[in-house]
């Protein structure tokens, strides 16, 4: 391989995971990226099922966080976006694919998936500026996107089921804080090693 040709196969810096993938055409490009909205609001949604009940919270500790955030850092902000709106709406609208298979308008926990949404943004925009790509830099963005998460997801906890902000603080943050901290442990191993592992195949 020519140095120009490994120069331009080497990941550039405002690129995603997901731009790695090959598209020769607009066309395949747009199929690629459906792909990815649609696989990434499954891997969530799959994500969603494996669910702890906490002991006087109606919030279980589920992977449906960590997969979100990694949809957001993988495929970047606007495709992210996609991804999580998609298992929004799905599930709203009835896909039993939200935490323990629930779904509906009225579930106490719909803030945290609105917040995911959210955190989708955030954490695809820093993965485009090399947030995803060293340990510290993703310890840092997982920080960011969890707390848009919690932003959303805890006063929306307090209105739905008419706790105070304190209680929803205690129920609906405070239990997960340690699990939080192990997701993000995942996720700077995880992002940075498939970063060099593209950079070793490119």
């Amino acid at each position: 391989m020519s140095a120009l040709t490994s120069a331009a196969a080497t990941p550039r810096p405002g690129t995603v995971l997901a731009d790695l993938l090959p598209a020769s055409s607009a066309t395949r490009a747009r199929v690629r990226d459906v792909a990815l909205v649609a696989g990434g609001a499954a891997l969530t949604g799959i994500a969603a099922q494996i669910a702890i009940p906490v002991p006087g919270s109606p919030v279980p500790v589920t992977g449906q966080t960590f997969a979100a955030l990694l949809v957001g850092a993988g495929l970047g902000a606007g495709r992210g976006f996609l991804a999580l709106a998609l298992y929004a709406m799905a599930g709203m609208a009835g896909v039993p694919w939200f935490a323990e298979a629930s779904s509906g308008v009225g579930i106490p926990t719909l803030g945290y998936v609105f917040g995911m949404m959210l955190a989708s943004i955030a954490v695809g925009a820093l993965a485009r500026r090399g947030g995803d790509r060293g340990a510290l830099r993703t310890a840092g963005t997982m920080a960011a996107g969890l707390a848009l998460v919690y932003a959303v997801g805890v006063p929306y906890l307090a209105l739905s089921t008419g706790m105070s902000l304190s209680e929803a603080v205690a129920a609906g943050l405070v239990p997960f804080l340690v699990g939080d901290a192990l997701k993000a442990a995942l996720a700077m191993g995880a992002l940075p090693t498939a970063w060099k592992l593209a950079g070793r195949k490119s």
